[in-house]
């Protein structure tokens, strides 16, 4: 997209807003597929707590792709968007058996990630197609709180546990169709992804009936310029000519699946918003925007870097800027950025924001959430009105009069 279009739909739609790009996304989907193309059986599911309007569901729904969900609300959001529940995955983790069982009866394929869920619900559904989802024990990821699958993450059963695993297996007699991990995100090291890979091969030959592997995904993808970022290309070779030899030597074709969020949608998203006001202290210049860790939280979460550009001065003379929020705590989105020269009224685009932005955003001081708008064959299509002050009263009861008194 470019800055005059995100212009145009800033004024139509107001700020703050986010406005995903729905030919990058089908780029990536392309790019993932191509990479792969020499397994016969790949099968694509979005990870949609990344993004989960409805929206963009459907639009991954009509590329093909199936779904990774971590919810039962987010299992209902992929049936309301068109998914068959064959195409949807489900991957809770710390949920209760009664969530388990009512996700399960409503056709979606189930995957466990620990002994004593596993335990109850094969005593109790043995027939039932289930996935164990392994930690493998590798750290990777870009951060403490998005690598998962280390000795110390709640995610997973412990691949030192495997002993256990397939004896409650052995004496439920449950149906095991796939195994499943995930190691984080933003993963750089391929190297590392293979060799959790290969422990993931070690595990599923303890299981006759597999119909699938998942390998997770946390690609990482560029944040600023010339920013490193997945060969998913080399990736696809490597990892498509060792799946494949494993098939042969299991005895039977299986599926591979990604499980892409971030890779998919983050650089088509871009966050907008308008400067509050331009203020300069001793030492600092601050460039107040009309939004804060409300509306994006991941620089103050993870120490995330959203390249931050003003599309409505590109070619000004570049100055030093802090970038900060409206909410009443210090939410800075950059400190001392290089940015062109910015002055109140003008508007910041925020790139990488297309994953786990929105769908991590608050009503923190009461704020409303922004709009969401689907740039798509050259016209911004609304996805998501903005939040009104009757949005804030729509689930809360006041006490009736007589108790006030």
């Amino acid at each position: 997209m470019q800055s005059k279009d995100l212009l145009q739909l800033a004024e139509q739609f107001g700020s703050p807003i986010y406005v995903y790009d729905a030919e990058k996304i089908q780029s990536q989907y392309n790019r993932l597929t191509k990479a792969f193309s020499k397994v016969d059986k790949l099968r694509i599911n979005y990870a949609m707590k990344a993004l989960s309007n409805v929206a963009i569901l459907q639009l991954l729904k009509d590329m093909g792709a199936g779904l990774d969900t971590v919810s039962i609300q987010e299992v209902l959001l992929g049936l309301h968007a068109g998914y068959a529940p064959e195409k949807i995955f489900y991957t809770p983790n710390g949920v209760s058996l009664e969530e388990i069982e009512e996700v399960n009866a409503m056709g979606v394929q189930i995957n466990i990630d620990n002994l004593s869920i596993l335990e109850q619900f094969g005593t109790k559904h043995p027939n039932v197609p289930v996935c164990i989802r392994i930690n493998p024990h590798v750290m990777a990821g870009g951060n403490t709180n998005i690598s998962v699958g280390h000795i110390d993450s709640k995610f997973g059963i412990s691949i030192h546990q495997l002993p256990h695993l397939v004896r409650i297996v052995e004496n439920t007699k449950m149906n095991i169709v796939g195994i499943h991990m995930h190691t984080g995100s933003d993963i750089l090291d391929i190297e590392v992804f293979l060799y959790a890979a290969e422990i993931l091969f070690d595990a599923a030959k303890n299981f006759k009936n597999l119909e699938f592997l998942d390998f997770g995904s946390g690609f990482k993808v560029p944040y600023k310029k010339d920013d490193i970022e997945t060969d998913i290309e080399e990736l696809g070779r490597k990892l498509s000519k060792r799946f494949n030899a494993f098939c042969t030597e299991y005895g039977k074709e299986l599926t591979l699946i990604f499980e892409p969020g971030k890779f998919l949608v983050s650089e088509a998203g871009f966050f907008l918003a308008k400067v509050n006001v331009v203020k300069q202290t001793t030492s600092t210049v601050f460039a107040g925007i009309d939004s804060g860790f409300n509306h994006l939280i991941r620089p103050m979460l993870y120490g995330s870097q959203h390249h931050i550009e003003n599309i409505s001065n590109p070619k000004g003379k570049e100055r030093f800027y802090s970038v900060v929020g409206y909410i009443c705590e210090t939410d800075t989105f950059a400190n001392n950025r290089r940015i062109s020269e910015i002055k109140e009224g003008d508007i910041l685009c925020f790139r990488n924001a297309g994953a786990y932005c929105f769908s991590m955003a608050s009503n923190y001081n009461s704020r409303y959430k922004p709009a969401e708008v689907l740039w798509l064959n050259g016209e911004g299509h609304l996805i998501r009105a903005r939040e009104s002050f009757e949005d804030l009263l729509k689930n809360q009861i006041p006490l009736p009069i007589a108790a006030t008194v």
